[in-house]
């Protein structure tokens, strides 16, 4: 009877030991799921406060972008007092982490001055699709049938928005070139694809802060001495330096690194599933403040892009 007794009361603790790690895993990935969604609501400001900050050149922009960012998630890295020193064999990783960060930052900002917010985004956020061409190219991860069918739709919804735009193929005279801005987004996607892929391992081998701060601040360091060639060569109205502040502390400081901490509590798929929302976020946002009313082809090949975009993530 008392070994009975014993062994109920052991398959007892088990299943509530169980239960305990189910409800802390549902926890954990319900905070997760949160993160992205506050991530994508800073991440869709970014467009409107990037017109905001006219004339500062895009190189400019990306420059204090990311020195706000990096400055902002290293006091936060202070004052939760994270370890945010990296030793020196893994600094030159982190040069090359800063390199693809700044191209990455300046191609997307540098695309918004030659065509429309939704090409923009919505060519931006190809970036899963050469992230799942990375993984099977360099990682020998295994790229399902599945997997090229929703690519081939993105790359019909691309087709649609370039094939059916007016005026795509010659520049405006305002000074728009869709299809330069269609290049850079692409470059900026690529860029991404490329951080994805080598930034990977380095989220679970260091902590939060630590890890956005170092890489915030040597993409700065890349484009400083381009932005200093622009600096002084425009007059600086508080409107336009007021949108560069917000675009480092909103969409950057606390976007990308909400962003990151969701990548820690929740699956990728779902974190990236929920960020392609910036697209549409970002394209009400500049109708609403920007006046940049898609066209009919726009927002058809923007919604096959999205479509192909999920088939690959999920």
């Amino acid at each position: 009877m008392k070994a009975r007794s014993t062994r109920q009361t052991g398959e007892h603790e088990q299943v509530h030991t169980s239960a305990g790690q189910d409800s802390s895993d549902v926890s954990t990935q319900r905070s997760g799921l949160l993160y992205v969604v506050v991530a994508v609501l800073f991440f869709a400001t970014s467009p409107v406060f990037i017109r905001w900050s006219q004339p500062f050149q895009a190189v400019e922009i990306a420059f204090w972008r990311l020195a706000i960012a990096a400055l902002l998630v290293t006091i936060l890295g202070v004052a939760t007092h994270q370890n945010m020193r990296i030793n020196r064999q893994q600094f030159p990783r982190f040069i090359g982490y800063g390199l693809v960060t700044a191209l990455h930052f300046f191609f997307y900002i540098a695309s918004l001055n030659y065509t429309t917010t939704a090409h923009s985004l919505a060519l931006t956020y190809t970036s899963p699709i050469f992230v799942t061409l990375f993984s099977w190219l360099f990682l020998r991860e295994s790229l399902p049938i599945r997997k090229l069918f929703g690519m081939s739709i993105a790359v019909i919804g691309v087709a649609i928005m370039a094939g059916f735009e007016p005026h795509y193929t010659s520049c405006t005279l305002n000074g728009q070139c869709m299809v330069l801005g269609d290049g850079l987004a692409l470059l900026s996607a690529l860029c991404y694809g490329i951080y994805s892929i080598i930034g990977r391992s380095e989220r679970t081998r260091h902590p939060l802060f630590r890890y956005t701060s170092h890489v915030y601040g040597l993409a700065a360091l890349w484009l400083l001495p381009i932005a200093l060639l622009f600096a002084f060569r425009h007059p600086y109205p508080l409107p336009a330096l007021g949108a560069i502040a917000a675009l480092g502390i909103f969409p950057l400081g606390l976007g990308h690194t909400l962003y990151n901490a969701a990548l820690r509590k929740v699956h990728a798929t779902y974190a990236n599933l929920i960020a392609t929302q910036e697209v549409t976020m970002g394209i009400v946002l500049s109708i609403i403040f920007l006046h940049d009313i898609p066209s009919l082809s726009t927002i058809i090949g923007v919604l096959v892009t999205l479509g192909g975009i999920i088939s690959v993530l999920i």
